[in-house]
């Protein structure tokens, strides 16, 4: 007798069909589980590389500005989310003293609630979000890398870049099946004290089981000229994109 749920396993991560050993699960599955559990604890607490990223971003022809929050530790940074939506008064500072020209769009990195995933998936997705963004013609500022930053923290960099548009790439909270996917936010008119209903988001950023970079690029680029073309993000903004220009 065929089983129609070892059939549906081929179409997602999830744990469906693992089966059971009497009462409890296979030595198998519960080994997987285990393994996917220290990913996702590493993907959490492992700090990021953010010099080396900074150098490879650079590579790719970009300015690549290094930013900071007041968090000192990844603990600290679980226990303070507030402190991961602003900037350190060091940061704050630099980015005031920078020539206040208007930017369509200003570009956030953070490795959020993944490392795993900015390592992972980041240059690679800025690479293509960037060459959708030239071929559009966007005005764009420094790319800039803030570690430990909640996604709240594009709304005070972006007016402090005086943007039109603030759009963050953090790294996701991982779950039990994927512990390296990214999301993006976008926000039109950023300034301290936004909502989350301001915003758009693109989510599970990670090929090849999640999101193409090239589709999520394609997506952003859409919602981006919908905002400006509009004047507002996020509940407001309806995703009315034509499926065959995800590419």
């Amino acid at each position: 007798m065929n089983d129609p749920w070892n059939t549906l396993r081929q179409f997602t991560q999830a744990r469906i069909a693992q089966g059971r050993a009497g009462c409890s699960l296979p030595t198998s599955a519960l080994l997987d589980f285990q393994l996917a559990h220290a990913a996702t604890r590493d993907a959490v607490h492992q700090p990021w590389a953010i010099d080396r990223f900074a150098k490879a971003v650079e590579m790719l022809g970009l300015e690549a500005l290094i930013l900071a929050t007041p968090i000192t530790s990844r603990v600290q940074y679980l226990l303070r989310p507030d402190l991961g939506r602003c900037l350190d008064e060091a940061s704050r500072q630099r980015l005031k003293s920078r020539t206040a020209e208007a930017i369509d769009v200003a570009l956030i990195i953070s490795n959020g609630l993944s490392s795993t995933a900015v390592d992972s998936h980041g240059l690679a997705l800025l690479e293509a979000i960037v060459d959708t963004y030239q071929r559009s013609g966007l005005r764009l500022g420094p790319v800039c890398l803030a570690p430990d930053g909640r996604v709240a923290l594009s709304d005070e960099i972006g007016a402090l870049l005086n943007a039109r548009l603030a759009v963050i790439i953090v790294g996701e909270r991982p779950g039990l099946s994927a512990a390296d996917s990214l999301g993006i936010y976008l926000t039109y008119a950023p300034r301290i004290g936004n909502t989350d209903a301001e915003r758009n988001c693109i989510s599970n950023i990670r090929p090849p089981d999640g999101l193409p970079y090239q589709a999520a690029a394609a997506k952003l680029a859409y919602l981006i000229h919908e905002a400006l073309q509009r004047g507002f993000s996020g509940v407001r903004l309806k995703d009315d994109m034509p499926k065959q220009l995800l590419g």
